[in-house]
């Protein structure tokens, strides 16, 4: 029985029980055809921002007209797994939600006192369904409709940030930058670019030129100073300043994070928001000026800043952290509107293919198991089971070639 017939079968059994999908779910099936339907009635004005938006590739404006990507690509019902490759060398995707890109972190020594973790990129080529090897890139975000990434070059904090087209690999524009850029994140329609600045590369590591002295970790003030909130059309937008501080606060609060803590849109887009770790809130939210502001209620109030998969596409679930109660590994998803927390299957929840179903590492089960033996898995909420997408993960989580995998709605 290959995948789609064994996500067919549970998806069966659990229809009688399961609610409707969740609003606005015909409405995105059947965008592009109403579009085509009702385009002379668009007003000047939507025409306009639409033509802007192409130029860039924001895909959700696009009339699909031109699209030549196969069907398992951007089909929204297609399952495509191969539980036999690790790291992919074909599509995986589920739902909504595919497999844009993954990179390989391999850790370069610069100095005696100084390593860097960099990573290799591998993205899709949607029109062979395979991954393909893009070593230009130290950073690669993928924009919903997967037309667009965002790239930094090679050497970190960059000055620019170029905007890939994914179909014919060529960067169509350079977004220049006076605050050097480390991390990227597109707002969930595609239109905003937040992009998070640092005064130093923050993959970088430092240590003591003699391994052997005891000496502890010495602190480290972080290099993140701000943000970009960017408007992908035009690439204008403007800086935040956000001082961490290396130290305490004049609240109280602890204000130390980790070297890399990227920013990233509130899901109404209306807010930025920023992990800070080793605060006992977990993150800080922001106006568009750097101005802190209070947390906001609904979803984004439960978001994990380390948990990928983050909120759900009707926005009445938010994927949460491990949980290992009802299943020997399992997750929590946290109601948006209560706080109510239910358990899915998943170790790691890393993408949200429906409104029920995610994208999770999970370990594998029986004699040798071990929390770093992953692989990628389709899990639904009330369910046992689990559909393998891809194959196991060697060795632990600071070994050589663990493939990280890079999710976009498709």
């Amino acid at each position: 029985m290959n995948v789609d017939d064994l996500v067919r079968e549970a998806l069966r059994e659990q229809a009688a029980e399961q609610p409707p999908a969740g609003p606005g779910f015909a409405d995105r099936v059947f965008a592009v055809r109403r579009r085509r339907r009702t385009r002379r009635l668009v007003t000047v004005v939507a025409v306009t921002v639409a033509v802007a938006a192409v130029a860039v590739g924001v895909p959700l404006l696009d009339s699909g007209k031109s699209d030549v990507r196969p069907a398992n690509v951007v089909d929204p019902d297609k399952v495509s797994g191969h539980p036999s490759q690790s790291p992919p060398q074909e599509l995986i995707a589920a739902g909504h939600a595919a497999l844009a890109a993954y990179y390989i972190p391999t850790t370069v020594k610069k100095s005696a006192t100084e390593s860097v973790s960099e990573r290799t990129y591998w993205l899709l080529d949607q029109k062979t369904g395979t991954y393909v090897k893009a070593p230009k890139w130290s950073f690669v975000a993928i924009a919903p409709g997967m037309k667009t990434a965002a790239v930094l070059e090679r050497t970190l904090p960059a000055s620019r940030i170029g905007l890939l087209d994914l179909a014919s690999g060529e960067v169509k524009r350079w977004i220049p930058v006076g605050h050097k850029v480390g991390g990227l994140s597109f707002s969930a329609d595609g239109r905003k670019l937040v992009a998070t600045t640092y005064t130093y590369n923050p993959d970088a590591e430092f240590h003591p030129a003699d391994p052997n002295a005891n000496v502890g970790e010495p602190a480290r003030p972080s290099v993140r100073s701000g943000f970009y909130v960017l408007d992908v059309a035009s690439g204008k937008g403007p800086w935040g300043p956000v001082d961490v501080g290396d130290g305490q606060r004049a609240d109280g609060r602890n204000g130390m994070i980790n070297n890399r803590q990227d920013f990233a849109l509130t899901r109404d887009g209306r807010h930025v928001w920023g992990g800070v770790p080793s605060d006992d809130i977990g993150k800080l939210f922001y106006d568009f000026s750097g101005t802190e502001v209070p947390a906001p209620t609904g979803a984004d109030k439960y978001r994990s800043w380390y948990i990928q998969a983050g909120v759900s596409p009707s926005g009445k679930l938010v994927a949460g952290d491990f949980a290992g109660q009802q299943w020997h590994t399992s997750s929590y998803v946290t109601g948006s509107a209560t706080g109510a927390k239910t358990e899915v299957h998943g170790q790691e929840l890393l993408a949200w293919a429906d409104d029920r179903t995610l994208i999770a590492w999970d370990i594998g089960k029986g004699a040798g198991e071990s929390e770093f033996h992953q692989r990628l898995v389709l899990v639904t909420i009330g369910s046992d089971k689990e559909v393998p997408l891809s194959g196991f993960r060697k060795g632990t989580d600071v070994s050589a070639g663990r493939w990280q995998p890079v999710f976009a709605q498709r």
